[in-house]
């Protein structure tokens, strides 16, 4: 019942077409059968591409919503799994329950689980390997640290966060061979099911090493990706990254049922069993990872945090009803955990009542950013199809158009899937297409004269800074043409 609950919700919630930035990304990169990406090898997560391509076999609907809805379903399992680890770990449905709700309804997981992402599939494998754990500390049966080593590998070729815990099993591994709980052989068990659960992301970095020849450089792309070294290991904070964070917490939990997960963590500390000094171990993992880190996305990284939060609540919900549990204890907790969907509803016209501005571009057109961002559903949401119609349509014949990568993958898949003016050419620095001119400060102005040029954005950071200096950019309907300056 909460799988097809939690089905449901983020059903309905579903984008029912193409999306803008990383989702919108993932989208080409399924249209095209693209395993290894074009930002890094980190950045491939080849099992999620390997399930998200298998959906081009689903004989009906729009593929951008059947990869969009893969993401409703993997958030679905992890909802349903949270609520399976912590009705084993209390003993108690209503404390799974609340649980799961929480999770369920929390901004930044049901966001994801409404578009083209990631997490929700880690969050899936993640949650998985929680009960798999448990249920070894429950009953000592070897058998289930091979499930372990296994769905982590799986976790881990859908996105590299899944080396957190690794490194927790890790060390738990060694403290139980250490006491000869477990044998030189289940360790080798662990770690071969681990490498064949890996399977899929090893095979990417041993082609690339294979390929390049660079074996240093293949490393630093599977940990890192093409550009995020500094960011991934970074150990400073400021006042504003710390706000920032603060602010995202609030809006996941924005519920009196968050008392109920400082509760348990209380009691999670106290009790000091087995499995509840990973809770608290991988708690503090996953903070300190997202907390310190400095990617403009940052926030989707505090999923696995929520998720532990969660767990928490769900021994805070337990101790509750070990004192009283009457209707109106209950049935409180059940309408405060049901209070985000209230705030999210009403945020954007609260932001916009108290003039609140979101920390974004502003420029994308048909995206209401208070709408888009503060609400996690996508219910009906076709912004990004309406503009990339549009923009295509509007074009001059044989036009160059250069797109960010917000832009982009809208484009990019119009163009190929409605075979939509295929004449115009769209350019962007990450994503390579042999079909499209290079544009940069030396051979624009021998383009320019041959073909027009148009920018979807005149935004530093969104435009060539070459174009922003030296052309004048005129609007021309969702676009801007670019034109000798004075002309």
């Amino acid at each position: 019942m909460v799988l097809l609950s939690a089905a449901i919700l983020y059903g309905v919630g579903c984008a029912p077409g193409l999306l803008w930035q990383d989702s919108g990304l993932i989208q080409y990169r399924v249209l095209n059968n693209d395993i290894d990406g074009f930002l890094g090898l980190a950045i491939a997560h080849p099992l999620y591409y390997l399930l998200a391509i298998c959906t081009k076999i689903v004989p009906w609907g729009h593929l951008a919503h059947r990869v969009n809805l893969l993401s409703s379903l993997a958030g679905a399992v992890a909802v349903a799994n949270l609520f399976i680890l912590v009705r084993m770990w209390t003993g108690r449905s209503l404390a799974g329950i609340l649980a799961a709700l929480a999770l369920a309804l929390s901004h930044t997981f049901w966001q994801h689980a409404s578009m083209a992402e990631t997490y929700t599939l880690w969050t899936a494998l993640l949650t998985a390997e929680l009960i798999v754990l448990l249920r070894y500390t429950q009953t000592g049966r070897k058998g289930l640290l091979y499930w372990l080593g296994l769905l982590n590998g799986l976790a881990v070729a859908v996105h590299m966060l899944g080396i957190i815990p690794l490194a927790a099993y890790v060390v738990t591994m060694g403290v139980l061979y250490q006491r000869r709980i477990i044998t030189a052989r289940d360790l080798g068990i662990f770690a071969l099911a681990w490498v064949v659960g890996c399977l899929p992301y090893e095979v990417l970095i041993a082609h690339r090493m294979v390929e390049t020849g660079d074996i240093l450089g293949t490393v630093s792309s599977a940990l890192f990706g093409n550009q995020w070294k500094d960011e991934v290991l970074n150990v400073t904070l400021s006042a504003r990254v710390i706000k920032e964070n603060l602010l995202f917490w609030a809006l996941n939990f924005p519920t009196p049922n968050a008392v109920l997960a400082v509760l348990g963590l209380a009691l999670v500390v106290r009790r000091a069993d087995t499995f509840g000094a990973m809770v608290l171990a991988l708690t503090l993992l996953f903070l300190a990872f997202a907390f310190r880190y400095t990617v403009p996305d940052r926030y989707a990284f505090f999923i696995p945090f929520y998720v532990m939060v969660c767990v928490s609540m769900g021994w805070g919900t337990h101790l509750v009803l070990a004192r009283s549990r009457s209707q109106w204890v209950v049935g409180s907790m059940f309408l405060a955990a049901l209070l985000p969907v209230v705030v999210y509803a009403m945020a954007p016209w609260l932001a916009q009542r108290s003039g609140v501005r979101m920390p974004t571009r502003g420029d994308v057109p048909y995206r209401d950013d208070l709408s888009f961002f503060l609400r996690p559903w996508k219910t009906g949401y076709m912004g990004a199809d309406r503009f990339a119609r549009e923009a295509l349509g509007s074009a001059a014949p044989h036009a160059v158009i250069y797109a960010d990568l917000t832009t982009v993958g809208p484009l990019l898949i119009t163009q190929q899937t409605q075979r939509l003016r295929p004449d115009v050419a769209i350019v962007n620095p990450v994503i390579p297409s042999p079909a499209s001119p290079p544009l940069n400060a030396q051979v624009l102005p021998g383009l320019l004269e041959t073909r027009p040029i148009y920018v979807v954005s005149r935004k530093s950071g969104y435009c060539p800074p070459f174009l922003l200096a030296s052309y004048d950019l005129v609007k021309a309907g969702l676009l801007w043409q670019v034109k000798t300056r004075g002309t």
